[in-house]
């Protein structure tokens, strides 16, 4: 009896296991078909991106006509854009191909420059024409070699999931098609100077892959990165871990983590080798129901800030999701707003602690600056705006714009009906840079 009873125990364990087994790989199957689906979407779409470049910066250099010039070589920054986004789509994260994204952001840099320009009053020069040129053929020899792979890829029916397992294992023989095809891309760019694209593009590129090159102080160890992690985090932490990042990265940084016995929530923080200056922190706990107001959130933000150093800071920022305020800090420098040094910080609504913040921007951007005189003055800048927008503040404010570049503008916001915008008009020569749509209030919905 008690046999029979355990037999039928088995076998409805065994059957059970089986069912639960086969139910995993079907999901597990299905994960690998989603990604694989959009690794080849991602190739396909890259292909026919550079096919589109080459044909369309090919065409810009048979324009004689100023007005068809400028939104022709606006297309070629857009499709340069969509490709960059293409690239990165696909496994090629332990592959160097860094040297083709530089050159396509080249591409992106150099026509977004010229298209924005007025072409009638500053014509291109006969060294940009050589640059086009240049850009036509090496896109070209993009062309080829992606247009090949595609090719072995269909002809011999290979699977982007084989090359990202070969990538992450970190195998010798890296002979997948598809890893020597774009490696083949890569030496090609090897060999195309990026003096090519002139100094600005030099600059822009160096500001974008040195990381926190402006940071101040003396190198810390473990230690110190264990120490200084622990004052920005309740007296109560334990099981700190302190780990050192890998290779390849453009800083040296410490990740730490702990766990708040109190909350019994693990904190995350990571620290610059460098200066140990806090690049972010987060602590994952159930946020219970709200105790304090918004408004009290932000000074505690604002005294978190005081408290660890940060000074000259504005909150630019407030919002409310949940409970859990986020508010946005900028640096004020001669009564000027520097967007470029931004401070994010999550204020848990119940509790009034800090669970997250983010000084990646500020250490990134953050260094001595002047602060240049407006050529306009502020009435010339009004006029830019549109007549239906009814101005509520104004200032003067530093913003980085399309290129990476920072620039003085007139901050001005306003209303226009029910909607709020916040428009920038370059302090030098009137541009509108950029307009922002500030978000409305949520309707809230209720059950009829």
């Amino acid at each position: 009896m008690i046999r029979g009873i355990l037999i039928g125990i088995l076998t409805v364990a065994v059957v059970g296991t089986s069912y639960w087994g086969y139910k995993e790989h079907q999901e597990k199957n299905a994960v690998l078909i989603q990604a694989e689906n959009n690794y080849q979407r991602a190739f396909h779409d890259l292909t026919y991106r550079v096919d589109q470049l080459h044909d369309r910066i090919g065409g810009t250099l048979a324009m004689n006509s100023k007005q068809s010039l400028s939104p022709a070589l606006a297309d070629v920054w857009r499709i340069t854009s969509e490709a960059q986004s293409d690239v990165g789509q696909l496994p090629l994260t332990l592959l160097p191909f860094n040297k083709t994204e530089e050159f396509l952001a080249g591409i992106s840099d150099f026509s977004y420059r010229t298209a924005i320009r007025d072409l009638e009053k500053e014509p291109l020069s006969d060294e940009e024409y050589k640059k086009l040129k240049s850009l036509y053929s090496k896109s070209a020899d993009i062309q080829n070699e992606l247009r090949n792979v595609q090719h072995l890829v269909i002809e011999n029916n290979l699977r982007w999931m084989d090359v990202e397992l070969a990538l992450a294992s970190g195998q010798k023989q890296m002979d997948n098609t598809i890893v020597d095809g774009f490696k083949t891309v890569e030496n090609n760019m090897e060999a195309y100077s990026e003096s090519d694209f002139g100094v600005s593009f030099t600059a822009m590129k160096k500001d974008k892959r040195e990381g926190f090159n402006q940071l101040e102080g003396k190198e810390i160890n473990e230690e110190e990165a264990k120490k200084i992690a622990k004052s920005f985090v309740p007296n109560n932490v334990t099981n700190i871990k302190v780990t050192e990042n890998g290779e390849g990265s453009s800083f040296g940084f410490y990740s730490v983590s702990m766990v708040d016995k109190k909350n019994k929530a693990e904190i995350n923080m990571d620290i610059t080798k460098k200066g140990g200056h806090p690049i972010f922190l987060v602590q994952n706990r159930e946020i219970k129901k709200q105790a304090i107001s918004l408004n009290e959130a932000s000074n505690n933000a604002s005294d978190f800030l005081t408290k660890h150093g940060f000074k000259d800071l504005d909150l630019f920022e407030s919002a409310q999701y949940d409970n859990t305020g986020v508010f946005s800090f900028v640096s004020i420098l001669d009564g000027v707003r520097v967007y470029p040094d931004t401070v994010r910080i999550k204020v848990a609504l119940d509790n009034g602690k800090i669970i997250g913040f983010s000084a990646r921007d500020y250490l990134a951007a953050h260094k001595l600056r002047e602060i240049p005189k407006p050529k306009i003055a502020k009435q010339e800048a009004v006029k830019r705006l549109n007549p239906s927008l009814e101005v509520q503040e104004d200032r003067l404010a530093v913003i980085t714009n399309e290129l990476g570049e920072e620039i003085l503008c007139y901050e001005f916001l306003g209303t226009i009906d029910q909607d709020t915008f916040r428009i920038y008009i370059n302090a030098e020569t009137g541009i509108e840079e950029k307009v922002e749509k500030l978000k409305n209030p949520e309707p809230i919905f209720q059950e009829i």
